[in-house]
């Protein structure tokens, strides 16, 4: 199965965005994920406001004026998906998301491949079971990913997003290539300390990567 179509997956919430009152309703778009999505820039300073959820609804409201949209945060900073995957019916799902939005790969490193497999694809398949829609969001690049590092130490990260990728892919689910942005970004001149703000959480201009990604999905 493919990765959804960009331009039909989201197609009846983006109908639900354009309705305008009294027939719309409030669209849920849960963030779920580590420090990235939780808003941490330098540790333990927390910039919510400069964060890719914050700024994906910013992005939304100008889009769909009419739309009345609710973006919840419930990433954990320092947490692995196996944490994220064992609280995941109880403080995700209990939101009621329509939109929901996976981001754990950048601390997945720690877990392993085998056990990152498993902790997704439980969320995943519980989602899907809730009829929620899913856009799975691959790393943002840390330090391990600048120009010159050797392979074998940007190989895990590496290896965590193809994996994203290919459950993306497996389910035929939503995928933000974000590690992909900020790879295009160096491939086109740029360095990667313009987009971090510590050695392995974006500034604000690495968050506008992630947000334009996710905004991908939600066409006119």
């Amino acid at each position: 199965m493919p990765i959804a179509d960009k331009s039909s997956y989201l197609a009846d919430i983006t109908d639900l965005l354009k309705t305008y009152w009294p027939e719309n309703r409030c669209v849920n778009i849960v963030c779920h994920g580590h420090s990235v999505p939780s808003g941490y820039f330098s540790t333990p300073y927390v910039d919510s406001l400069n964060a890719y959820p914050h700024l994906l609804y910013e992005a939304l409201k100008r889009r769909f004026p009419y739309a009345v949209i609710n973006v919840i945060v419930t990433a954990i900073g320092g947490e692995s998906s196996a944490q994220g995957a064992e609280r995941f019916e109880r403080e995700v799902l209990c939101h009621r998301p329509d939109v929901l939005t996976i981001d754990y790969a950048l601390n997945d490193r720690g877990l392993g491949l085998e056990r990152a497999r498993g902790a997704w694809v439980h969320m995943i398949e519980a989602a899907l079971a809730a009829g929620v829609r899913l856009i799975l969001c691959t790393p943002t690049a840390d330090r391990t990913q600048a120009a010159g590092v050797a392979d074998e130490v940007r190989r895990p990260l590496q290896e965590h997003a193809a994996l994203v990728r290919e459950l993306a892919a497996a389910y035929g689910v939503g995928l933000a290539d974000s590690l992909a942005a900020f790879e295009h970004y160096q491939g086109a001149g740029g360095e990667l300390s313009d987009l971090l703000s510590w050695i392995n959480h974006p500034n604000r201009a690495g968050h506008e990567l992630v947000a334009r990604e996710l905004l991908r999905w939600f066409p006119m």
